[in-house]
C-alpha cells in the first residue's frame, strides 16, 4: 500500500492511543465525586491500565509474528476505542476498572506491532526520522488528552469526555482493517514461523537487552518528570495547580515535537557517516539533558529554570525515534513484534511503572529538588548500558549484517 497513507493512518491511531490513555487524569475529580471513590481507587484506574498493557504485550507479540499484522492493529484499535467509549457508560467503579483494563489490552497490542510494522515500510536510512514523526503523537496526544478531558469534562461531564475521544478510534480502526496490508506475513508459511528457540534468542541478544535497559532508564526519567514536575512548579514557582499543569503541558508538547524531530533527522543524517549513528544520538541526548535539568533545579530564578527545564525536556524526547530504529536493527524480522513486546514490558516494569512512587519516596526523605535530580541522574547508568549495547552489536556483527543488505535477516 501507499507508505504515506499507511503512515497517516498509524499516526492518527497513535495520537488517539495517547489521547484516550491520558484523558482519564483530567477528569479524576469528576469521577471521584460521581462514583464516590477514594484516591487509592482513582490511582488504581491508572495502575490497572499499565499492568495489563505491559503484561499483554508479549502475548500479542507472539501471535503477531505468526499472522497478518493488519488484523491485530485494527482489532487493537477497535478494542481500546470501544473500551474508552464504554467507559462513559460505566455504572460503577468495577465496570470503569474493567474498561481501563480493556484499554490496556488494546493499546498494548497496537504499540507492540505498529512501530516495527511502520519501520519495515521505509528504507533503513529514513527509519529514525519516520519513527520520530510517529513518536510525535506521544506529546501531542498526551497534551490533547489533558486538554480535551478538561474542556469536555468541564462542560458536559466525564462520561461525555470518554465517549467523544473514544469515537474517532472506531473509524480509524476500521480504516486500518480495510487499508493496511502486511506484505511480509502474507508470504509467511508455517515453516518460516518462529519457534521457541528463536524467541529465546532474544535473551541471548546482549546488544538488544542492554538497549532495553538503557531505554528503561530513559522511560524512568520521562515518567517521573511527567508525574512530578507540575507539583514541582506549584511548590517552588508559586503557581496554582491549573497554571502548573498548563505550563508543563505546553512544555511537553513543544519540547516533544522539537526533540523527536531533531532526534530522527540527526540520526538519519549521521547514519551516512557511521553505522553507530543511533547510539551516538541517544547517548548525546542523555548526557546533555543532565546539566540543563540540574541547572533548572539549583537556580532560584523562575524564568531561567523554565528555560533550562524546557531544553532538558527537548533532550529527553530526542532518543524516541533513534531508539525505535535501533530496536528494529538489533532484532530479527521474524520475531520483531516479540522484540518490541519484550522492550515494552521491560521499559514500563523498570521505568514509569515505578518511577513516580520512587521519586515520591525520595521527596519525602530528601525533598523534591533532590528527588528530581536523582530522577535525571539515572541517565548516567543508561549511558553505560548504551555503551554495552553498542559494544555487543559490534562484536556480534549485528549492525554489519543489518545495513549490508535491505532484505537480509539480522
Amino acid at each position: 500500500m501507499n507508505s504515506k497513507r499507511l503512515f497517516w493512518i498509524l499516526f492518527f491511531l497513535n495520537l488517539f492511543n495517547y489521547i484516550d490513555r491520558q484523558v482519564l487524569f483530567s477528569v479524576f475529580p469528576l469521577i471521584q465525586t460521581d462514583l464516590h471513590i477514594t484516591d487509592f481507587q482513582l490511582g488504581t484506574l491508572a495502575s490497572v491500565f499499565m499492568i495489563v498493557y505491559m503484561c499483554y504485550a508479549p502475548v500479542v507479540g507472539f501471535f503477531a509474528d505468526r499472522h497478518p499484522r493488519q488484523y491485530w492493529i485494527a482489532a487493537s484499535a477497535l478494542l481500546w476505542s470501544a473500551a474508552t467509549f464504554l467507559s462513559g457508560l460505566a455504572k460503577n467503579y468495577a465496570s470503569l476498572l474493567t474498561a481501563r483494563a480493556a484499554i490496556g489490552i488494546g493499546e498494548g497490542g497496537f504499540t507492540t506491532i505498529a512501530q516495527p510494522f511502520l519501520a519495515e515500510q521505509y528504507p533503513k536510512n529514513k527509519r529514525a526520522t519516520i519513527l520520530a514523526y510517529f513518536g510525535l503523537a506521544l506529546p501531542a496526544g498526551a497534551a490533547l488528552g489533558y486538554l480535551l478531558g478538561g474542556v469536555i469534562g468541564g462542560s458536559w461531564g466525564w462520561r461525555a469526555a470518554f465517549m467523544l475521544v473514544g469515537a474517532p478510534g472506531l473509524l480509524l480502526g476500521t480504516l486500518a482493517l480495510t487499508h493496511i496490508k502486511d506484505r511480509e506475513h502474507r508470504q509467511l508459511d508455517k515453516r518460516k514461523k518462529p519457534g521457541l528457540i528463536q524467541y529465546l534468542s532474544l535473551l541471548r541478544n546482549k546488544s538488544f537487552l542492554f538497549l532495553c535497559l538503557a531505554h528503561a532508564m530513559q522511560t524512568f526519567t520521562l515518567g517521573g518528570l511527567s508525574a512530578w514536575m507540575p507539583t514541582y512548579f506549584h511548590r517552588f514557582f508559586e503557581m496554582d495547580v491549573a497554571q502548573a499543569g498548563l505550563v508543563f503541558g505546553s512544555m511537553v508538547i513543544a519540547a516533544g515535537a522539537l526533540g523527536t524531530f531533531i532526534g530522527g533527522k540527526t540520526a538519519d543524517r549521521l547514519l551516512k557517516k557511521t553505522d553507530y549513528a543511533y547510539f551516538i544520538v541517544i547517548a548525546a541526548s542523555f548526557i546533555l539533558m543532565i546539566p540543563f535539568a540540574g541547572a533548572g533545579v539549583v537556580s532560584h530564578r523562575m524564568p531561567f529554570s523554565l528555560i533550562t527545564f524546557f531544553i532538558a525536556m527537548v533532550f529527553i524526547f530526542v532518543p524516541l525515534g533513534p531508539i525505535s530504529a535501533t530496536l528494529v536493527a538489533l532484532s530479527s524480522r521474524k520475531i520483531r513484534s516479540m522484540a518490541f513486546a519484550v522492550n515494552i514490558f521491560l521499559i514500563h516494569a523498570l521505568g514509569d511503572a515505578v518511577s513516580p512512587a520512587i521519586i515520591g519516596h525520595l521527596s519525602d526523605v530528601f525533598g523534591l529538588k533532590m528527588a528530581v535530580l536523582a530522577c535525571v541522574a539515572i541517565l548516567l547508568p543508561a549511558c553505560v548500558f548504551l555503551h554495552l549495547s553498542a559494544k555487543y552489536a559490534r562484536s556480534e556483527g549485528r549492525l554489519i549484517r543489518y545495513y549490508a543488505q535491505d532484505a537480509m535477516e539480522v
